[in-house]
């Protein structure tokens, strides 16, 4: 008994394990609209986020040239134990002064005699100016007072920051296309899937009617056949395009940047998207080439190189810089008596640089500065083309998307009626089981063309939604 009591606890701790193990993780759901998925693009999309990373980096750097016009101190230390002291090598001319003046003088040494110059007195003498410890502090300071490229640098530092928020909107603009293609592309993958299972469910009726009738033998075995072959392949398509729509949901949450593994669902319908034929009508003026980002970003890039071309000039103007130092130095040859004594030095002063010659460095500069800016008004002048015909063909594009979804809407609804006379004459014997699969395949078809037009329809929507800078 004693056995069994020690073992309960551990056969309960082993089983609430396999439960514990056996519980699936937490899954987040997400039931959002097409602009929802767009917000949430906004705060987690790859691109988008790198383009944040790129602004606030941008911010920094113009914190960091902001910086450079403010006082730039920089503190010194240092310590030098002198093993063995640098000796410099002197010409004698001590041993010919002195004894040269006693001799001049008549003095005599202690034997009575005059003092003379001592004959092969050294031509060098050994001497050392160095302490063998020594220890210096110091502290330094330089301001700018005028600098042209500095200052040119403070001008360009609203362009340089306007150029990286021109750019996090257009990485925003391109966020914002992809969700709703694939936003879409869902929407269009379950109508089509909606079609198919309701074809498959009409097509399956008739098919169970015409084996009953073939039992009865008012058909033949091969109106059965006929009828299978369709709704096989009716049901192929649907098991595609099932795996299709996974795929979608799993692109949708791609483009979002929403890891794969979390619960999406889409709150918008179809019947919410409006197709308005009305938005594809022509401005009539030239605001759509403001409205488009990327317009913008080469106005900015033209003014950032019309900045770079002023900082160029400016290599010509001198450059006026102030600067001071305090520096206090210990030496001696008592390690504790060094700090004992200080020999201070300091100073202030002015550096003024003057370009007087430069090998034509600057001038040539000056010149490939020029050409950067003109060819800033090419890309404008180009870009403006290159609207004005995205415009076109994205205006074209979709009238004719909605021209071919109204047909193809009208041929759904005459093959649906084709369908359903054929199967009355089929029943009433005045027709044959081949009109009646014609007619059925006609259907299928049909609805093919339908949900391509309409997918080609949405897509068109949102490239001409792009195209006019309607997308903010």
């Amino acid at each position: 008994m004693k056995h069994v009591f020690l073992t309960v606890p551990l056969l309960c701790a082993i089983v609430l394990s396999g439960f514990a193990q056996q519980t699936p993780p937490v899954t987040t759901i997400h039931n959002f609209t097409v602009q929802d998925c767009i917000n949430y693009a906004y705060d987690h999309q790859h691109d988008v986020v790198n383009s944040k990373l790129d602004v606030t980096k941008a911010e920094y750097h113009i914190k960091e040239t902001i910086g450079q016009g403010l006082p730039q101190i920089s503190g010194s230390a240092s310590f030098q134990d002198y093993v063995k002291s640098p000796t410099i090598l002197f010409p004698n001319f001590i041993t010919p002064a002195v004894y040269g003046v006693l001799a001049t003088e008549g003095v005599k040494n202690g034997s009575g005699n005059t003092i003379t110059v001592p004959t092969g007195s050294p031509q060098y003498v050994q001497a050392s100016f160095t302490q063998k410890y020594n220890s210096a502090l110091g502290i330094n300071a330089n301001q700018i007072l005028f600098d042209p490229n500095y200052i040119v640098g403070l001008q360009a530092r609203k362009t340089y920051r306007q150029l990286y928020e021109r750019s996090l909107t257009r990485t925003k603009i391109d966020a914002n296309v992809n969700v709703t293609k694939a936003y879409y592309q869902i929407l269009v993958s379950a109508e089509a899937l909606k079609l198919l299972q309701a074809n498959i469910d009409e097509l399956k009726q008739q098919l169970d009617e015409t084996m009953a009738r073939n039992k009865q033998g008012f058909v033949e075995k091969i109106d059965v056949d006929r009828l299978a072959f369709q709704y096989n392949s009716l049901i192929t398509n649907k098991e595609n395009t099932v795996r299709l729509l996974a795929l979608n949901y799993e692109l949708l949450k791609f483009q979002m940047g929403m890891p794969i593994e979390e619960e999406l669902t889409l709150k918008d319908g179809l019947e919410d998207i409006k197709l308005d034929a009305t938005i594809a009508d022509p401005l009539g003026d030239t605001s759509v080439y403001h409205n488009r980002i990327e317009y913008g970003l080469l106005e900015t890039q033209k003014k950032l190189n019309e900045y770079d071309l002023k900082s160029k000039k400016g290599q010509f103007l001198p450059k006026l810089t102030a600067n001071a130092s305090y520096a206090p130095s210990y030496q001696t040859n008592n390690f504790s008596d060094l700090y004992a004594q200080t020999f201070t030095s300091s100073y202030i002063g002015l550096n003024l640089s003057v370009p007087i010659f430069t090998g034509f460095q600057h001038s040539n500069q000056v010149k490939q500065s020029k050409i950067e800016v003109q060819k800033s008004d090419n890309d404008l002048y180009n870009i403006k083309n290159s609207i004005d015909l995205e415009v076109s063909k994205a205006r074209t594009t979709y009238t004719n998307g909605l021209q071919t979804l109204n047909d193809q809407r009208k041929n759904r609804t005459l093959a649906e009626e084709i369908l359903r006379v054929s199967k009355i004459k089929y029943e009433q014997g005045v027709g044959s089981s081949i009109e009646v699969t014609q007619a059925q395949t006609g259907v299928t078809q049909a609805d093919e063309s339908y949900i391509q037009g309409l997918y080609d329809a949405l897509v068109s929507k949102v490239d001409l939604d792009k195209a006019y800078g309607r997308i903010k």
